[in-house]
């Protein structure tokens, strides 16, 4: 079977139109039941995330796989095809199991090394077996890249380290305290990255959450949803004596920590260990307070600095995912060119227990009647013989599948043994071969618009 991708994400299409692309999670079934209807389907599985939507199709022609997807996107969004064409990606054959195999691994994401996206990745495949549009090819490839996205992240760490600067603030947290179990958090101002932040560091233990504002209201609204309190602008100090870590991010254009409020602070709590982020622009916080004793203060550029470095860990990290993600694709292209040649496989076995069935028939014919032993003695020699026979050519076959020349054996064989299997698994088997070799010689991923056969069965193609 060939496999082809159909796509749509952060960078082939801006928001309004992946909106119109996407799948809610309950449609899934219904929406793969439809596709997988049409006639040159013969399995799909439909990856639909807030960045992106990918269709994997396995289909007999690949021109017929790629219409049949568009056809059906076209139906399911209300967009003409022109338009789906123009804001999508295609891949085809190998370049479809290699952009898989990275999606999974997280090389293909807004963020690079994200973790959430492997899961996400398992679901649409869970989804996809469960409403019975798999088969053998969408099985072993799913599972396989379900497999890398985690050898990726074991073997390389690429998700380990943070790259957005409210994760970067939990990551300097957890050096300050080693653990934010029971540690709690004085946020002040209501702003998104406060509440992002507070967010974050929740999930990593933090259990005490104030929320400081100068609208009162917007004060305790946050604060309800992490199950914390409010508390009014004029009395921070009073609250802050009880916080582990500070979160400030207003809009205000002066200081609203000061020096010497803080000093007051200190002196009256000595031996006080305090951490405060500032995230805001204009700062927040009078940069002499991290002079004081017990305090750790960050501002904006420190957590960029904890990013930009993360960020470079990741890239060597997806250098060496890129070599994890060759070897898998390789393995899996091994275990495919086998599929394409089990038909003629199979048709030689049934030609020889034919054969074998016949003559022993004969045989026995001619004998009259026999024992029993004579009967197993005759058709175990007969079975040894016929299996002798086409043991080395199956085996070579098998052999020579994965290698560039592995169509032309296979066509040779159906030819000397006058076998009757389907050609077009012998064709399919030369177009992956073709694609095969000139992605090697290119060492390339073709991209950009292309529309006439010859490109799109080449592969790669991107709208």
């Amino acid at each position: 079977m060939l496999i082809v991708a159909v796509g749509v994400n952060h960078r082939t299409a801006p928001v309004e139109t992946r909106e119109k692309l996407s799948f809610l999670p309950h449609s899934l079934p219904k929406q793969l039941e439809q596709l997988n209807s049409y006639d040159s389907i013969d399995g799909c599985v439909i990856i639909s995330t807030c960045n992106r939507t990918e269709i994997y199709v396995t289909p007999r022609d690949v021109d017929a796989g790629l219409n049949a997807v568009w056809n059906f996107l076209s139906q399911y969004s209300g967009l003409d095809i022109s338009e789906i064409k123009n804001c999508t990606f295609c891949h085809t054959l190998y370049d479809s199991v290699r952009h898989l195999l990275r999606v999974s691994a997280g090389l293909d994401s807004m963020i690079l090394g994200e973790t959430q996206i492997l899961g996400q990745v398992r679901d649409g495949y869970k989804i996809a077996l469960e409403a019975g549009t798999t088969n053998r090819v969408l099985n072993t490839l799913f599972q396989q890249a379900i497999a890398v996205g985690k050898r990726v992240r074991t073997e390389t760490g690429i998700d380990k380290n943070a790259v957005s600067v409210s994760y970067a603030a939990v990551e300097l947290a957890k050096q300050k305290f080693n653990n934010l179990n029971g540690r709690s958090v004085l946020v002040v101002g209501a702003g998104k990255m406060s509440e992002l932040t507070a967010k974050h560091l929740v999930s990593n233990g933090v259990s005490g959450v104030i929320v400081s504002n100068r609208s009162y209201d917007r004060a305790e609204m946050l604060a309800e949803k992490f199950n914390g309190k409010a508390c009014r602008f004029e009395e921070l100090f009073k609250y802050m004596k009880d916080a582990d870590i500070v979160i400030s991010s207003t809009a205000a254009n002066h200081y609203v920590i000061r020096y010497p409020d803080m000093c007051e602070l200190i002196n009256a709590n000595p031996g006080k260990k305090l951490m405060i982020i500032d995230i805001a622009v204009p700062r927040d916080v009078d940069p002499r307070i991290s002079e004081l004793p017990g305090v750790a203060l960050y501002d904006i550029d420190d957590l960029q600095n904890v990013v930009d470095n993360n960020l470079e860990e990741r890239r060597q990290a997806a250098v060496q995912a890129e070599k994890i993600i060759e070897e898998e694709l390789n393995e899996f292209l091994q275990w495919l060119s086998v599929q394409f040649v089990v038909p003629t496989i199979a048709a030689l076995r049934d030609m020889g227990e034919r054969i074998k069935e016949k003559e022993l028939q004969r045989a026995l014919n001619r004998l009259g009647n026999v024992s029993d032993r004579e009967y197993k003695v005759i058709s175990s020699m007969a079975n040894s013989i016929m299996k002798q026979l086409i043991h080395f050519p199956i085996v070579r076959l098998r052999e020579y599948a994965a290698t560039n020349e592995g169509h032309l054996y296979t066509k040779v064989l159906q030819n000397l043994f006058n076998l009757d299997v389907d050609d077009d698994y012998t064709e399919q088997m030369y177009i992956m071969k073709k694609q095969e070799r000139e992605n090697n010689s290119l060492n390339i991923n073709c991209s950009g618009c292309r529309n006439n056969k010859a490109q799109v069965r080449s592969g790669g193609a991107q709208h």
